[in-house]
């Protein structure tokens, strides 16, 4: 018997020999045995064996060498020209925290809808993840399972994964009297940040659109503002350290959202008596701008000096979309405003209609017998 063979006798007087037959979807290799009454025999089955897996008449436990991560890097990888560096981050976040933890390590031939299952739960039940959030988890690996089937023709089983729904958890809007409390809380002293949150408000601009926003993109004539960019903190993808980040001011989160939105003459006024240089940021007053985190911070300063719990800023994009309805709006026109892509994420999202507008609507109803 020759060193190295894996050739050995049996306390029941066979011969085993012992060959590499694949990996488990695990990794770990996979063995496969042959017997025979002498050596000689055994080595002749092994190695007929082992001429077969080489030719591919044998089956084998994994269709590739690869690992799923490899195939999430691929993905990655293509994705970073096509989508906008906002979008790369947040896919880039989601493989390195979430996939390739839990799922980099398997052959594709391993997941199948008992693992994408588990995988869902763990992201409930351990990382303690929103709905919106694991579904979006869940979009990119089917994306990236779509992309290794098509460009390597990975053998993926067929997958059917499930995404998770939750209850729609009613939005924050400001009722009248709170609007009141809030716009007369911001109206004294009036500062740069103080004016800034009142304009989102009264425009229904993101927060990243209004951290972004300089005087010169304000027309105080044509009485319109010009939303052309947003400032975000995100991840630097591209650091060694892993966790550092950066700030990014680019263009808005869709075609849609770059847009021109009217002002009041209300509004328009206010711009009228805080107007600085074209170049100041409308936020500051100066040619510094404020990160949406503290922007936020200082929202919950105003707010809570109002006696107003629960709001943040989407709280006061949220507001303007529902008085712009219950003052009639057409409803297309609210959605540019919004730049939203449709007028469907405009009344299914933003609008809330109040308990005082559903009853002048409901006394409607008089005009035919109801």
């Amino acid at each position: 018997m020759a060193k190295g063979e894996n050739i050995f006798k049996r306390k029941d007087g066979r011969w085993e020999a012992r060959y590499v037959r694949g990996r488990e979807l695990s990794g770990k290799i996979k063995y496969g045995f042959c017997y025979g009454k002498t050596y000689r025999e055994a080595k002749e089955k092994v190695t007929r064996l082992k001429a077969d897996l080489a030719d591919g008449k044998l089956p084998t436990t994994y269709n590739t060498r690869q690992r799923f991560s490899f195939y999430c890097d691929e993905w990655l990888r293509a994705k970073k020209d096509v989508v906008r560096e906002s979008t790369y981050v947040k896919y880039e976040t989601i493989l390195r925290k979430h996939i390739k933890p839990k799922l980099g390590t398997c052959f594709p031939a391993g997941i199948n809808d008992a693992v994408t299952d588990a995988f869902t739960h763990e992201l409930f039940a351990k990382d303690k993840l929103s709905v919106k959030s694991v579904q979006d988890i869940l979009s990119v690996l089917h994306s990236a399972m779509k992309y290794a089937a098509k460009r390597f023709s990975v053998p993926f089983v067929r997958i059917d994964i499930r995404y998770p729904r939750g209850t729609k958890k009613e939005t924050r809007v400001l009722s009248y009297d709170e609007q009141e409390c809030l716009a007369k809380y911001l109206l004294s002293d009036m500062d740069s940040c103080k004016f800034g949150v009142l304009f989102m408000l009264l425009t229904g601009m993101r927060i990243g659109e209004l951290s972004a926003l300089k005087w010169g993109d304000i027309n105080i004539a044509e009485k319109t503002v010009c939303i052309k960019a947003t400032l975000q903190r995100l991840h630097d993808a591209d650091s060694d350290g892993g966790s550092r980040t950066k700030i990014l001011i680019g263009t808005p989160k869709s075609g849609t959202s770059i847009r021109t939105i009217p002002m009041t003459d209300y509004t328009a006024g206010l711009c009228e008596r805080m107007r600085q240089c074209d170049e100041s940021y409308v936020l500051t007053g100066t040619s510094n701008y404020m990160e949406p985190r503290t922007l936020q911070y200082r929202i919950d300063k105003y707010t809570k000096a109002c006696g107003l719990e629960g709001v943040h800023a989407h709280t006061l994009r949220h507001t303007f979309a529902t008085r712009a309805v219950e003052v009639g709006f057409e409803i297309k026109s609210l959605s540019e405003v919004l730049g939203h892509a449709n007028t469907t994420i405009t009344l299914e999202r933003y609008v809330h209609s109040s308990m005082d507008l559903k009853r002048t609507n409901m006394k409607k109803l008089s005009s035919v017998g109801f």
